[in-house]
């Protein structure tokens, strides 16, 4: 976090998570929209068209996609998680840094949270509820 001066550079900085990815979203003014994803280019770090139209959905929705300057952090989890997170992150960080848009992103569902993690597996189980196959003889 310390490259990145928040109170120096930065607009509006969010954190969105989901499943096991957490992504941080750091937002700028600017003239020429520019997104960077762990100091990749964001068309170079999602290769499928799904999730970065998944994860710039907050930009597309207010219709401001080539307005910010945009840094992503993210760790965990694996494509789709964390293109949620970063969708979740960007709408909070939008909504932080313009906050009348926050009611029509939370009207297209963009700033709650999806809480749905996988269940830990117990003990005696295959999975998390998987049961061993009942042997009769």
């Amino acid at each position: 976090m310390s490259k990145y001066k928040l109170a120096n550079y930065w607009d509006a900085w969010a954190l969105g998570r989901r499943k096991t990815a957490i992504a941080n979203v750091f937002l700028k003014k600017f003239e020429s929209g520019k997104i960077e994803v762990n100091h990749t280019k964001f068309e170079q770090y999602f290769k499928w068209e799904t999730y970065r139209l998944k994860a710039t959905q907050p930009l597309a929705q207010l219709g401001l996609e080539n307005n910010f300057l945009i840094k992503i952090n993210v760790k965990g989890g694996g494509l789709s998680g964390q293109a949620d997170a970063i969708r979740l992150a960007l709408a909070n960080a939008l909504s932080l840094f313009d906050y009348k848009s926050r009611n029509e992103l939370r009207k297209v569902g963009l700033v709650t949270r999806d809480s749905r993690i996988k269940e830990r597996k117990k003990v005696g189980f295959k999975k998390a509820r998987k049961r061993k196959q009942y042997s009769k003889r």
